[in-house]
């Protein structure tokens, strides 16, 4: 069993720090005030990633279960396909953490993705979207892959 309280409490303090580090100003208009409005909405989408792990209890650690295709823009939001594949002998459901990232590899957005009954031996497209729209070229990681 994977102790899914423990990453919560992890990416939170990631998106703490990252806030920390966003900079400090005390003119409201500028790179930190940009920043700090930034680190907000990460910050949010965290927040919204760490309640689906929370109702996700005793999921197992399945991130070799899940993969991932290029990140795309849609619009004004990057998506990228996802594609889970049950090796177990039952229909599972799965929720996937992505993380959106920029050239420098740092975190812009956080996504979490619930694909629900996945078929014994058998494999499930989906697609993760950014909450927010992302300038420039952007990447998908998987932070985490839970089975249930």
């Amino acid at each position: 069993m994977t102790n899914v309280r423990g990453m919560g409490a992890a990416l939170l303090a990631v998106v703490v720090l990252t806030a920390g580090a966003a900079g400090c100003s005390d003119s409201d208009d500028g790179p930190s005030d940009a920043a700090s409005k930034a680190a907000g909405v990460l910050s949010s989408a965290t927040a919204e990633a760490q309640k689906k792990l929370d109702e996700f209890k005793k999921g197992t650690e399945a991130k070799g279960d899940v993969e991932l295709g290029a990140a795309t823009e849609d619009g004004d939001r990057a998506t990228v396909p996802v594609t889970v594949t049950n090796k177990q002998s039952s229909t599972k459901s799965y929720l996937v953490l992505v993380a959106f990232k920029d050239s420098g590899g740092n975190r812009l957005d956080t996504v979490a993705l619930n694909v629900d009954g996945v078929g014994a031996d058998s494999s499930k497209k989906a697609t993760a979207r950014s909450h927010r729209s992302l300038d420039g070229k952007v990447t998908a990681d998987i932070l985490r892959a839970l089975r249930h």
